[in-house]
């Protein structure tokens, strides 16, 4: 009888295999065509195959190699991002993006029960100056940058 040696593994496994089974399904009616003459079907069926042969590869890993056990449900972390991330959703429109980049990444660190208050506002700052870089001025988005603008 085979015995689970690592189910953090087995667990990806299952979702590399899932997730690459329900990509082949739904992509079964899209041409295929040839190596020479790819049709739309083509790439995502290669790209599927290839996840089903990491996640077959990650459950023999999982019956083999000794691993961590699966970690007990935690709710915080959760809550914690999924509120960053709304609070970035809402506030970028009024607000702009520095500070909405800034307030979500403060919101973001508590996800952990130790915060760095230092360090976390070092990182929002450093965030939003490089968002703003990136996105407004490089890349020519249409973001206010700044509260007001």
């Amino acid at each position: 009888m085979l015995r689970v040696k690592s189910p953090q593994d087995l667990g990806a496994a299952i979702v590399f295999i899932v997730i690459s089974l329900a990509g082949l399904f739904f992509g079964k009616d899209l041409t295929f065509g040839t190596a020479s003459q790819m049709g739309p079907g083509f790439f995502p069926t290669w790209l599927n195959f290839a996840i089903l042969a990491i996640g077959i590869a990650t459950g023999v890993k999982a019956l083999s190699v000794d691993g961590p056990s699966i970690e007990r449900f935690q709710i915080r972390p959760i809550l914690f991002i999924v509120v960053a991330i709304a609070v970035f959703a809402i506030l970028i429109n009024t607000v702009g993006l520095a500070l909405s980049a800034m307030l979500m990444t403060i919101f973001a660190a508590y996800a952990r029960r130790t915060v760095k208050v230092t360090e976390t506002i070092l990182l929002a700052v450093g965030l939003a100056i490089f968002s703003v870089i990136v996105f407004v001025y490089m890349l020519g988005q249409a973001v206010p940058a700044w509260w007001g603008l």
